[in-house]
């Protein structure tokens, strides 16, 4: 899409400026709640990429409509990750992948609706109410990326950037039939993303296609110095060769929750690759299933220490006017922070505090570096670990509110990349008999982003939607 767009304002067929002022019509006029600002600086931005054009400096993305996820700061604007305490957040410079959205003339047309501070697998979770499913407005659009990957599905947008901590780009990628990525940490910097979990947060790009994720992950993924975690471009090593052999996590269909058809959907797709030369061998990866319980003890308790700041008093808006500061940080931080978000909060507390911390946050760490291992030298022969995106495709919206643990089971299978900080993709697979759309993941060795390119152009040519 993007390449014919460019094709379109190059030859003059269209011009920059129709084509922004289509998209940010329907984004105006949308009722999803996928978007909680269209940007009024729209004209400049316009402007400023007209003239590149006219330089002949224009790049693949120049006049493409982009959407942010509201935890992705843009100077001048708000950046309020759709939580209370941040409603007044302007941000004061630009993150790493807005600067190079601008610096190849995009146009970034709005910041997006997701859960509050990306805690959540369903957008639910936001201050400012759902983002509904453009297949089923009776259903969830997954999150925490919701708003984005609903804005690229109903075509708000041509692009969109969400943040992954734990699926929250590929698991609504895969609710919403569309393209969603996980970076491997480290390829993409996180300077000016509002931070969840640091070890496992990576700004991921969105798209209706393989071939406009692998654009805009191109432009995003520079160096930056002024990210301490972020990897140069020459330590970036990987044999990016298919081998076409791809492992499959024994006995993942073994435990509950499963719907028949996502494993049907699965088999199928498994079954095309086949005919294309694909071998698929089910390996033993003893502590793969325990990345889950890994992830819901590591997360909360760096969700505990970033959020302390968010105060009041340093950061955040402040609600109370008691003298005594203990009083004046529970009545702020009880009334801002949503319930999902307290509730992290004092769980990540509750494993860093003394006499827990050996018992738990420590032994999570150990058996993260396990995890990480096993996934390692599986993909030294293998191309790819193969799993569905999701147990089940977009549920209704308030099905899983009452239930933080049936809720949390939605990131099933997206989790162990981030514990082990490999890249990762979700592509569309084919629908429901309701019409559902369903996706199935890879994930790659480190650095192994152009083996998932290429695996996920394979589901493109043989899906059967």
């Amino acid at each position: 899409m993007i390449n014919d767009l460019h094709k379109k304002i190059i030859s003059g067929e269209i011009s920059i400026k129709e084509l922004v002022s289509s998209y940010v019509e329907k984004a105006k006029s949308e009722k999803l709640n996928a978007f909680r600002e269209v940007f009024d600086d729209i004209d400049e931005q316009v402007a400023r990429a007209e003239k590149i054009l006219a330089e002949g400096k224009a790049t693949a993305l120049t006049g493409i409509p982009v959407a942010i996820k509201d935890n992705i700061m843009m100077a001048g604007h708000i950046a309020g990750a759709c939580s209370h305490m941040l409603d007044h957040h302007t941000a004061a410079y630009d993150s790493t992948v807005i600067k190079a959205l601008k610096d190849a003339g995009a146009i970034i047309i709005g910041r997006t609706n997701m859960d509050d501070g990306a805690m959540g697998s369903s957008t639910e979770n936001s201050a400012y109410g759902p983002t509904l499913n453009p297949y089923d407005t009776t259903r969830v659009p997954g999150g925490s990326s919701g708003g984005s990957t609903a804005a690229v599905a109903a075509d708000l947008a041509v692009l969109a950037l969400g943040s992954d901590t734990g699926g929250s780009v590929r698991q609504p990628s895969s609710f919403c039939g569309v393209v969603g990525m996980l970076p491997t940490y480290g390829t993409v910097s996180r300077h000016g993303l509002i931070s969840m979990g640091s070890s496992l947060d990576v700004i991921g790009p969105i798209a209706k296609s393989v071939v406009d994720v692998q654009t805009l992950y191109n432009l995003i993924s520079a160096y930056e110095p002024l990210d301490a975690t972020c990897i140069k471009k020459e330590d970036r090593v990987c044999d990016t060769k298919l081998k076409k052999k791809i492992a499959i996590p024994k006995g993942i269909f073994d435990q509950g929750g499963i719907d028949p058809e996502v494993k049907e959907n699965f088999e199928n797709i498994k079954k095309e690759m086949e005919g294309q030369g694909f071998s698929f061998t089910e390996v033993d990866l003893p502590h793969y299933g325990d990345s889950l319980a890994v992830y819901y003890i590591l997360m909360p308790a760096e969700v505990s220490s970033n959020l302390a700041r968010l105060d009041g008093i340093r950061y955040g808006d402040r609600v109370g006017t008691s003298k005594v500061q203990q009083d004046l940080y529970g009545e702020t931080r009880g009334a801002l922070f949503g319930k999902e978000v307290r509730r992290r909060i004092l769980l990540g507390t509750y494993v860093l505090s003394h006499g827990y911390y050996d018992a738990y946050y420590n032994k999570a760490v150990a058996l993260r570096e396990i995890i990480r291992k096993e996934i390692a030298n599986t993909l030294e022969d293998y191309d790819a670990i193969f799993t569905p995106t999701t147990p089940t495709p977009a549920f209704k919206i308030g099905e899983k509110s009452g239930d933080p643990v049936s809720m949390y089971l939605a990131d099933l299978f997206t989790v162990p990349a981030n514990i082990a900080q490999h890249p990762a993709i979700s592509v569309p697979s084919g629908k429901t008999e309701e019409g559902l759309p369903l996706g199935v993941q890879f994930i790659g060795p480190r650095f192994g982003e152009e083996k998932l390119f290429a695996l996920g152009k394979v589901i493109e040519g043989v899906r059967n939607d």
